[in-house]
């Protein structure tokens, strides 16, 4: 029949265009989160400043001479472009050399773009929710849906027009066979939306729509990138890694010798904070937690004996006492007035907040930190192998810890990401025992039969590396 003809060829023509309408077009909030994941360890955030690599403001025009395909080609692989003589990666190899860019093959034309449009937002300090679509006005796509309801709109159109162009071929087809002397009962608009053509492809689309909903939302399953919780205490490692430079192994000792890097425990804090009593932004608000967890008196510089033994309202006097009495060494006088108890209970009553839970009803006992990076149980990483063995700087994964007052999860830990480092992280061969056994290598090092070995070289692909 010429309807049901019609119908599933209009039909098929809407269910496979859904994955289409369902991509997301370049947008400034997905070029961050790439910006993040792949630029920022050797580019400034500011795009104007120089950092390990060139500033990104005004990259485009830079580039404007040349097809747009050739900035897609030295984003993927700049290395390739140098060896193939092309004139601009030439001039900025010379410009920046011996420094490598590190290739991202697996970059698509739309994340690419989004970059594009991240760095142009950052370089003109404009709302970074700006989408392409807005051409530089007001339109904020991301913040009014406009970027993912309009494709369901166009959709919703489709199906509107199959369905009165059904409607009208089934007229048609009814004149036609009343005109030749037939008798034919003209369909109801609910009969034919319930007939069984349209009830198989409502079933057929249903389970292709499915498919692809649950095969790209699997994909983000379990990731946080960017997770940032609230802590107990409010440790600022812009404060300790980056204004005092403390190195990370220091407290996450860990990960120079074992699987886990660890979390520091509080006799760590204690090898500091048994001498610097009082912060530098919170006062005794969050160094007072640390105490009431371990059970040191810092009034007298003593640990407390039997500490688990004491009650709530003990340890409350204790360390209530020392909260006011630096108010009172503070302020310069020898009582607390209202205000000043105020304030003593309220740091209390955080502390209490930030030190007990429905399992943990005591404040004494191990600090309760808030776990950020998280693997799945599937998956085996060993800290020692990258960071004693590796050489691989701890920013490589983390981000720049020592620029943040509230941790958060830099990269998005994917296997994807994770594949694509060991696909262009160079092994340091060089005075590296580690990597002795490998005389193949060292002899074509050696040689100049080749420049450099990769993790991937040394089955870093493997999946029994990770999966076993």
């Amino acid at each position: 029949m010429i309807n049901s003809r019609l119908f599933f060829k209009l039909s098929f023509l809407i269910l496979f265009s859904i994955p289409l309408l369902l991509t997301a077009e370049p947008t400034v909030d997905v070029g961050k989160t790439v910006f993040k994941n792949y630029c920022a360890s050797c580019h400034a955030k500011d795009m104007k400043s120089k950092l390990t690599g060139p500033a990104l403001g005004g990259v485009e025009e830079r580039w404007a001479d040349y097809p747009r395909q050739d900035l897609y080609d030295w984003i993927r692989n700049s290395q390739k472009m140098i060896q193939a003589g092309h004139p601009k990666a030439v001039e900025l190899w010379n410009e920046w050399k011996p420094t490598v860019m590190t290739a991202w093959p697996n970059l698509t034309d739309e994340e690419i773009e989004s970059v594009m449009l991240y760095i142009d937002a950052q370089a003109n300090k404009v709302p970074e929710t700006l989408s392409v679509a807005s051409g530089g006005g007001d339109v904020d796509s991301t913040e009014n849906g406009f970027g993912n309801w309009i494709y369901w709109v166009l959709l919703g159109i489709l199906g509107f027009l199959a369905l009165i162009l059904t409607r009208i071929v089934g007229n048609l087809n009814h004149i036609a066979t009343v005109k030749e002397g037939g008798f034919a009962e003209r369909k109801t608009l609910v009969e034919t939306l319930t007939s069984k053509s349209v009830v198989s492809f409502l079933i057929f689309a249903a389970v292709i729509l499915g498919g692809y909903l649950t095969v790209t939302k699997a994909v983000n399953l379990g990731r946080q990138q960017a997770y940032a919780p609230e802590q107990p205490i409010k440790f600022s490692h812009e404060t300790h890694a980056g204004l005092h430079k403390i190195d990370c192994q220091y407290c996450h000792d860990g990960a120079r010798r074992s699987k886990h890097a660890v979390i520091p425990a509080t006799n760590t804090c204690m090898n500091c904070h048994k001498a610097i009593k009082v912060g530098s932004e919170y006062g005794t608000a969050e160094l007072t937690k640390i105490y009431a967890s371990i059970g040191y008196d810092p009034s007298t510089d003593k640990y407390i004996e039997d500490y688990e033994s004491l009650s709530q309202d003990e340890v409350e006097s204790i360390y209530t006492k020392w909260i006011g009495d630096n108010i009172k060494a503070e302020k310069g006088i020898d009582s607390l007035d209202q205000t000043g108890l105020e304030m003593v209970q309220e740091q209390w009553t955080d502390l209490v907040s930030s030190l007990t839970n429905e399992q943990k009803k005591k404040v004494q006992g191990p600090i309760e930190w808030e776990r950020i990076h998280n693997l799945p149980d599937h998956v085996y990483f060993n800290h020692s192998q990258h960071v004693t063995v590796g050489k691989v700087e701890c920013e490589a994964c983390h981000g720049k810890v020592e620029e943040m007052a509230v941790v958060e999860q830099h990269a998005p830990l994917s296997m994807g990401w994770c594949i694509n480092c060991h696909r262009q992280t160079e092994v340091q061969f060089e005075g590296n025992e580690y990597y002795d056994s490998y005389e193949n290598y060292h002899e074509q090092l050696a040689n100049g039969d080749r420049d450099k070995v990769t993790v991937e070289d040394i089955g870093g692909l493997e999946c029994q590396k990770c999966h076993y």
